[in-house]
């Protein structure tokens, strides 16, 4: 979700302005999703370097942040019309207290949905979670529940924090904005399977005209594979 300080600016507004327009369009695509039976969205909300950030900007942030939550533990009809868990992914113990507080509200409010999930990522970075599933793989050769010969790419899997029931594979992802990096974001789980898209628009901006070309483009290759696999 990259784009809303420049969406701000663009218009002569403050950036709050911008990162309140983020969290509608957050809200938009989410519905469009899970109306065409995407699974599983996960979101970039916040990465652990944002805290480098001036205090103003983070502040403001979190407090975006938690007003998003609360609104969705308050009206939480979109979720609870499509039946969405919502997980926070990351080092949420970074999150201040309030922030926090609100999130783990959110995800008991919808532990019991079953039909989609909501990735929520902050604070977040891929090299912090790659580290972390090393490290706790070595706590298991360490506890002597594994043999560091016998470590394979599937222990990793396991130990990442995107491992959660209802999280399956990468299959899209998207970058707004016009940056053609993936700026410590999933680094793991972007493979060869993963279609990758980055886009001019700014994430304010980013709906229905731009997620569809994306998903039809997804489906045709899918398509082509099967038919190409029956074939053989």
């Amino acid at each position: 979700m990259d784009g809303n300080r420049r969406f701000a600016r663009n218009k002569n507004e403050p950036v709050a302005k911008g990162h309140d327009q983020g969290s509608q369009a957050l809200r938009n695509v989410l519905e469009i999703c899970m109306r065409l039976g995407v699974p599983c969205v996960s979101v970039y909300a916040f990465s652990i370097e944002n805290f480098k950030r001036p205090k103003s900007e983070v502040d403001t942030l979190m407090s975006l942040i938690k007003r998003s939550l609360l609104e969705i533990s308050q009206h939480g009809d979109l979720l609870e019309r499509y039946s969405v868990r919502v997980a926070g992914i990351g080092k949420t113990e970074m999150l201040p207290p309030d922030v926090l507080e609100v999130l783990r509200g959110v995800e008991e409010m919808t532990r019991h949905h079953k039909k989609a999930l909501l990735n929520i990522c902050m604070p977040y970075t891929s090299q912090d979670e790659i580290a972390t599933a090393v490290q706790t793989t070595v706590q298991r050769c360490v506890n002597r529940e594994l043999q560091p010969d016998q470590i394979t790419q599937d222990d990793i899997d396991e130990a990442l924090l995107t491992s959660i029931p209802g999280s399956p594979p990468l299959d899209i992802l998207v970058r707004t904005s016009g940056v053609r990096r993936l700026s410590n974001y999933f680094l793991w789980q972007t493979c060869a399977d993963t279609q990758v898209h980055f886009l001019e628009t700014l994430w304010p901006s980013f709906g229905l005209w731009d997620l569809t070309p994306i998903l039809m483009d997804y489906q045709k290759k899918q398509w082509t594979r099967e038919r190409m696999s029956k074939r053989t």
